[in-house]
């Protein structure tokens, strides 16, 4: 799988023409960026810009698009994730002699690399204030960051059951991750920044013990228990709204715990996932939104 450490690896003779997209967040940011004419088909779940759903033609979904859809896109470059394309996906395009650019960024600063290389790669030196602009951004909201006490936080991205049955766990993510880097940028402290994840889920739990250590599984999304978030006592719980739809159903699972910092003084908050997980242009939205959630509100008696 050729990730962005090594896009040497893919020859570009000139900017792509014939693009497949199966990345929301590259999708927008192709879009953003100038390119949104190179695209010829993205997922299901390529929405923004506003209005892209009607006119671009659809392969699926993100993780194994339908593949007769995607040949016959007949692409010069299939965009990919490899934290949503299936290894499976890419490497069976990549056998049908598909060029296949699977991105990987775990950090902001990955985020904006990989945003330099598609101005080079599209050929829209044009569009290289946009990302210079959102670097500027960040170099505030770092100083920022580094000059204020970090909030603690909790930002589950999925639970097992569904709402509105009480949670047996939420997962989450730690420090090798872009959604915590981006919290820890815009203010805030994951309180599972060290915590890996333990196979199988009872090991997780804390209910078994954990299989010996795999290369090949990731580890970087544990499953944490109610009483394990509690324990860790975040002043702020972020609830968003993707990958898992997490609504105002998912808040009363917190009533079991009212000497949690962030259920003390209400600070349990709704947030559109696509600020948390979409890696691209829609950084700069994040760290103008983002931050306030972690300032305390000063009480109206103190005003």
């Amino acid at each position: 799988m050729t990730a962005l450490g090594n896009l040497a690896e893919l020859s570009f003779p000139h900017p792509p023409r014939r693009v497949v997209s199966l990345v929301p967040s590259l999708t927008e940011s192709l879009f953003q960026l100038g390119c949104g004419s190179a695209l010829v088909a993205a997922t299901d779940y390529c929405v923004q810009p506003a209005g892209l759903a009607g006119p671009l033609p659809k392969v699926g979904g993100t993780k194994s698009p339908d593949l007769v859809r995607l040949r016959a896109a007949l692409p010069d470059l299939i965009m990919a994730s490899r934290e949503e394309t299936s290894r499976e996906t890419v490497e069976a395009l990549q056998a049908e002699g598909f060029r296949v650019w699977v991105t990987f960024p775990t950090t902001v600063a990955g985020t904006l690399e990989l945003l330099w290389a598609l101005v080079r790669v599209f050929a829209v030196p044009h569009m290289a204030p946009v990302v210079d602009a959102l670097e500027r951004a960040c170099e505030i909201a770092a100083l920022a960051a580094e000059n204020s006490p970090l909030t603690p936080v909790f930002c589950p991205i999925w639970r097992e059951p569904p709402a509105p049955a009480p949670p047996r766990w939420w997962m989450t993510f730690d420090q090798h991750t872009y959604l915590h880097d981006l919290l820890r940028l815009c203010g805030g402290a994951n309180v599972f920044a060290d915590r890996e994840r333990r196979y199988p889920l009872a090991a997780d739990l804390g209910e078994a013990p954990a299989d010996p250590p795999d290369p090949d599984r990731d580890t970087r999304y544990p499953r944490v228990t109610p009483a394990e978030v509690a324990e860790r006592a975040p002043e702020v719980v972020l609830l968003p709204s993707e990958p898992y739809p997490f609504s105002s159903a998912d808040l009363a699972a917190f009533e079991a715990w009212p000497a949690m910092p962030a259920v003390q003084h209400g600070r349990l908050k709704l947030v559109d996932g696509s600020l948390l997980t979409w890696p691209g242009t829609r950084l700069g939205r994040a760290l103008n939104e983002l931050p306030g959630l972690f300032v305390a509100e000063t009480p109206a008696s103190e005003l």
